[in-house]
């Protein structure tokens, strides 16, 4: 398929897979984008995930029609893009791979290179590959140390790896305005977002510095749509969400063992519908993956945890979530914290050394019930969610 002037989709679709990172989910599968420039110089950008399509090589030659493949362009080393670059090797052995010296660094822990195949480049370099022209821009920690995008100042391309990435496969349409975005793929960006390169925000408005005034009409990223009618949008949401921007609204997440501690969460989700809160979530951390849950912080400014006491410690379920929550580091959310025990008050005491820790101020203290909750103890909760409201509104 073709993106631009002699600039092929050689992506593919993988509906197989059940994880991510064997770690976050894929209900709607997932692309590996690969893109092939068939100039006067022939250069493909980044490779597929080993095994996601067999005839991958064979769609490269097709094109090329007998030419030899000249460069292969590496944005990033995570295998999802690199891991056919050994089988790019053996098909073409004098295949020039175009990189950063952080990149050569760390490709020799993977497919170590001869000399001959080595082809560094420094930020700002150009290479010409006739019609085509292409720079590199560095940008580290989107979301690995080596990461660069590749621009292309002719059609004005840019190539930009996991940036502006998505999960969920590519259902026909591949562009921007072959697919119905707010469907579902919106959402699977936000949560691509906050899962794999959230932690990575300050990084990205950096990336964003660097590419200030460049203009650009494609958008070409690893994964997910391509963007060539509206990219001005996807640039507008990562901006937004690496900013910490957020809309009005709760999510209340808690970990209950007998029902005391849900019963809790759905009265302060009543308290805060009562004033006037319309967007409210309510989410039993042990039913649902934290992949949806770090989606849901990236979405709403007010987030409200709570825990019941679990073996003096609270919930173990609570614990991985508080864990992905430090490792993502949202910032400028409204924090709430309540929780349920027997005898030593275990869910809120750990949620409030977490906040503590982590550096999240925690409005209004935290609404706390021993045993099971009585009225007196969903009492405190109108004062509880006036201040979680109050401050979110400031």
């Amino acid at each position: 398929m073709i993106i631009s002037n002699k600039v092929h989709y050689v992506g593919t679709n993988d509906r197989k897979k059940h994880l991510f990172e064997n770690n976050w989910p894929l209900p709607y599968g997932v692309s590996y984008n690969s893109y092939l420039i068939a100039d006067e110089h022939t250069a493909l950008i980044d490779t597929i995930e080993y095994g996601s399509n067999p005839d991958y090589l064979h769609d490269i030659d097709a094109i090329l029609e007998g030419r030899p493949l000249e460069y292969l362009i590496v944005n990033h080393l995570e295998p999802d893009h690199s891991s056919m670059i050994g089988e790019v090797l053996r098909a073409y052995p004098s295949v020039k791979v175009v990189s950063n010296c952080k990149t050569f660094q760390l490709l020799q822990n993977y497919y170590p290179l001869r000399q001959e195949n080595i082809f560094q480049i420094k930020e700002g370099d150009v290479l010409e590959l006739g019609y085509h022209k292409l720079t590199f821009v560095l940008v580290p920690w989107v979301h690995w140390p080596e990461t660069m995008v590749t621009y292309d100042t002719t059609d004005q391309i840019l190539f930009s790896c996991d940036a502006f990435g998505s999960f969920g496969a590519l259902d026909g349409g591949i562009f921007d305005d072959t697919v119905n975005f707010e469907l579902f793929y919106e959402n699977e960006m936000r949560r691509y977002y906050s899962n794999i390169v959230g932690k990575w925000s300050n990084m990205v408005q950096k990336a964003f510095a660097k590419l200030a005034g460049v203009p650009i009409k494609f958008i070409c990223p690893s994964h997910g749509v391509i963007w060539r009618e509206n990219p001005g949008k996807v640039l507008a949401l990562y901006d937004k969400w690496s900013r910490y921007e957020a809309q009005e609204g709760f999510l209340v997440c808690y970990a209950s063992m007998y029902g005391n501690t849900e019963k809790f969460a759905e009265a302060i989700a009543k308290k805060l519908s009562e004033k006037g809160i319309k967007e409210i979530r309510v989410i039993d951390v042990s039913k649902t993956h934290v992949s949806y849950i770090l989606s849901d912080i990236w979405k709403y400014k007010g987030l409200v945890l709570g825990s019941c006491a679990y073996n003096t410690e609270m919930h173990p379920m609570m614990a991985m979530l508080t864990h992905e929550i430090s490792i993502s580091a949202p910032k400028n959310r409204v924090l709430g914290i309540f929780g349920g025990s027997s005898w030593n008050g275990a869910g809120a005491k750990d949620l409030r050394a977490w906040a503590e820790k982590v550096k999240m101020p925690v409005t209004a203290g935290s609404a706390e019930f021993m045993g099971r909750p009585f009225a007196q103890d969903l009492e405190q909760l109108d004062a509880f969610a006036q201040a979680l409201v109050d401050e979110i509104r400031k």
